[in-house]
């Protein structure tokens, strides 16, 4: 039988070390207390290794491992061990993990069934039920909730196309998100609201006038065209292809170079060959004189239902 000998305090250092190290990875580069404790390392060991600059505090009972340098992952890790089990990203910061907004958190917001008191960096929200899954490796709200939750803190236009990006990207179940609301419910009338309104072209939209030109068309009770699709091999900004009628709209910016006018043109000539009749409409005609958008575009769309759908 092989002589046993006992683990001297270096090695059993090192061999902490090198399991921290692990689990801090699979982390974002963070642990909680109680997973040190469930390692083995007590805390005057997590004591001495702040003291050292092993560890840095982030929360009370979160520490990084070997700096402070977190990454917005790392971040909503560190804002999930602080919250305790259970916890799940929430609000705009679920928005943002499902990708259906594109700013990144500046406050995490968590929603627990539990106590916990928010922080400078985090945002406690509580509730007796939690609808949660995983995306993107972190546990959050499920899509329904979440648009929910930002239905009470968002405008009705950002609203909408939170929902026409949600339905873009295959997220937008209807049906799961009528479940979630009902009186008393923080967020249902809005989001009631933005669904009976709801208009998936917005996210193909490219510009605010792009989303001003097909809210104009709404209101207008014009069809919706195709917004940013291929014409001819050419991305055009909207077109009705039964009328052929193709609809360029000219933010200022945009058009302004003279290499940029000539190439709108030799567009045009490329779609009027194949049949289209081009409409150009700027953002002060859009916005200033809709009511002249809306006749000029509804005597175009008229002609072309009077002619052959594909003169060629």
């Amino acid at each position: 039988m092989p002589e046993l000998r006992p683990v001297s305090l270096a090695q059993r250092g090192s061999r902490d070390t090198v399991r921290l190290a692990a689990l801090a990875g699979r982390q974002h580069g963070v642990v909680g207390v109680a997973q040190l404790d469930s390692l083995g390392i007590d805390s005057r060991s997590v004591s001495r290794w702040v003291a050292t600059g092993r560890l840095h505090r982030v929360h009370p009972g979160v520490y990084a491992l070997g700096h402070r340098a977190l990454d917005l992952e790392g971040r909503l890790q560190a804002a999930l061990l602080y919250a305790g089990p259970g916890a799940i990203l929430s609000h705009t910061t679920a928005g943002w993990v499902w990708e259906i907004l594109d700013t990144p958190p500046s406050r995490i917001h968590l929603t627990v069934s539990g106590r916990r008191r928010s922080l400078p960096a985090i945002r406690i929200h509580r509730t007796r039920f939690l609808d949660a899954t995983r995306h993107r490796g972190f546990p959050v709200t499920k899509i329904a909730r979440t648009l929910r939750d930002l239905a009470w803190v968002l405008p009705g236009p950002q609203l909408r196309l939170l929902l026409a990006e949600a339905d873009y990207r295959g997220l937008l179940d209807a049906h799961h998100v009528y479940r979630v609301l009902g009186r008393g419910r923080h967020g249902s009338a809005a989001l009631r609201q933005a669904l009976e309104a709801h208009m998936p072209e917005l996210a193909r939209t490219y510009s605010v006038l792009e989303q001003r030109f097909l809210e104009l068309c709404e209101r207008s009770g014009i069809e919706l065209p195709e917004v940013n699709v291929h014409v001819e091999g050419m991305l055009v900004d909207t077109v009705w292809r039964e009328e052929r009628v193709a609809v360029e709209l000219d933010g200022h910016a945009a058009h302004a170079l003279r290499a940029r006018i000539e190439n709108d043109r030799r567009r045009e000539l490329v779609l009027r060959a194949a049949g289209f009749l081009v409409l150009r409409y700027t953002w002060q005609q859009v916005t200033l004189q809709p009511d002249r958008v809306v006749a000029d575009l509804r005597a175009s769309l008229a002609r072309g239902r009077t002619v052959s759908p594909d003169p060629r």
